[in-house]
């Protein structure tokens, strides 16, 4: 990224319709436990962060969509994968 100028993935946000409110997409099916999730800004998808077990929020971003958002109570940030960053 560039300083000074907007992260290039930023328009890649789309209104979404979280997809699995209930937790992690992947832990959910798989069975296994998270920490905290994030959710996809480009799909909906939720997955768990990187201090869980799986990091499926990271898989998806690094193969799919690369803007977040905590999906956790009274966390509003957002962060960029490829840039390793807030945006």
């Amino acid at each position: 990224m560039i300083p000074g100028f907007p992260d290039p993935h930023l328009a890649r946000i789309r209104p979404v319709r979280v997809r699995t409110p209930q937790g992690c997409e992947e832990c959910l099916s798989l069975g296994t436990a998270w920490v905290h999730l994030r959710l996809c800004l480009t799909c909906g998808h939720v997955g768990c962060c990187d201090s869980s077990p799986m990091r499926h929020a990271r898989a998806h971003a690094n193969e799919l969509h690369p803007i977040v958002r905590s999906l956790e109570p009274g966390e509003d940030w957002r962060w960029c994968y490829p840039h390793e960053t807030f945006v």
